[in-house]
């Protein structure tokens, strides 16, 4: 249950860059020697994404394609919308992870698309994509988080809490302590 505390403690807050619109915070994530050097992670509320750019992040996953209109109104009808991009040099920024969630604004919120590059998977920004992402719908005071999972990667949301369907179903369910 470490992980859960961490959430909370607001020791691992993400260092804030100059407040903007677009809302960017910068992640305390080492990438590793692997990624190019000098690289920079951050997470971002905005919900102006390049929906090619989105599509290539899935295909890279091998995700089947969507239509990019249904797309485009899925998120725009979230509740939240994090994006997770590499800012390398000069502000070269490249989208290497995504995620969603729908909510009734209230107590509950349902994580769909969570997307990371394959090229940064294994390196913990997964585990930070969540966890961004669970802090801001807990800030929202939503104390229910649930998320579908493909049974590969069923085991990386056991590792963060998350308990399986008793039934089970796909669905997997989050509750506070």
């Amino acid at each position: 249950m470490g992980f859960w505390k961490s959430l909370f403690s607001g020791s691992d807050t993400p260092a804030a860059s100059s407040p903007s619109q677009t809302q960017e915070y910068f992640a305390a994530v080492d990438v590793g020697n692997d990624i190019s050097s000098g690289s920079r992670i951050f997470f971002s509320t905005d919900r102006d994404i390049d929906l090619y750019e989105l599509e290539e992040l899935c295909d890279a996953v091998g995700w089947s394609r969507r239509p990019l209109r249904k797309v485009k109104k899925a998120i725009q009808h979230s509740f939240l919308v994090i994006s997770m991009w590499e800012v390398r040099g000069n502000n070269q920024r490249r989208l290497i992870g995504f995620a969603r969630a729908t909510s009734d604004h209230a107590f509950n919120a349902t994580l769909w698309d969570v997307v990371v590059h394959p090229a940064f998977q294994g390196k913990g920004l997964g585990k930070a994509l969540m966890k961004h992402t669970i802090k801001k719908l807990r800030s929202e005071d939503i104390s229910n988080i649930t998320l579908f999972a493909d049974p590969h990667v069923v085991d990386f949301y056991h590792n963060l809490g998350f308990i399986s369907d008793p039934e089970g179903i796909k669905g997997m369910f989050w509750y506070p302590n």
